[in-house]
């Protein structure tokens, strides 16, 4: 939380942009620093600086850093990504966090067949689809996801493409 600390004459980056002098007790001001302008043009060209206003009024002082930095996450993700937004990327994070899930499954099957053979050589192979191969009743690593840290040959539906 930054607290309403004395400025300089400077205009804070909010008032540049929309081209209004900046008051002492401008809303913007501890949030959009003159500094960075980019990050106010980014979240008024999404949200428009009448909905930032309301939104910054709405929320309690001690947590406004925390929404603008939400709303300044949100806009640049919606400029990259119009259709979807932060959604996509969220989406994306959790592909790639099932991905890492399936990998540690992978190498935890791997390492207690290992550890419960004799001998190393019996494990040493290039491929873990040839270690887990009929174990699990599993031929393809495509034909399961992780669910709760077990195994299902369900399909989850995902969202996008």
């Amino acid at each position: 939380m930054r607290t309403q600390e004395p400025r300089s004459t400077s205009s804070c980056a909010a008032c540049k942009f929309m081209k209004r002098r900046c008051t002492p007790h401008c809303l913007f001001a501890p949030y959009f620093r003159a500094d960075e302008p980019k990050k106010f043009a980014k979240v008024h060209k999404v949200f428009g600086a009448s909905n930032v206003t309301k939104i910054l009024n709405e929320v309690p002082e001690p947590q406004r850093q925390d929404a603008v930095n939400s709303l300044v996450f949100e806009a640049e993700e919606r400029l990259k990504d119009p259709v979807y937004g932060c959604i996509g990327a969220i989406a994306s994070l959790q592909d790639k966090m099932f991905q890492l899930q399936h990998d540690l499954a992978v190498a935890k099957a791997r390492l207690a067949r290992c550890s419960s053979r004799t001998s190393y050589a019996s494990c040493s192979t290039n491929s873990p689809l040839l270690m887990l191969d009929g174990e699990f009743g599993i031929t393809s690593f495509d034909d399961f996801v992780m669910d709760q840290g077990g195994f299902t040959t369900e399909f989850r539906p995902h969202p996008f493409p």
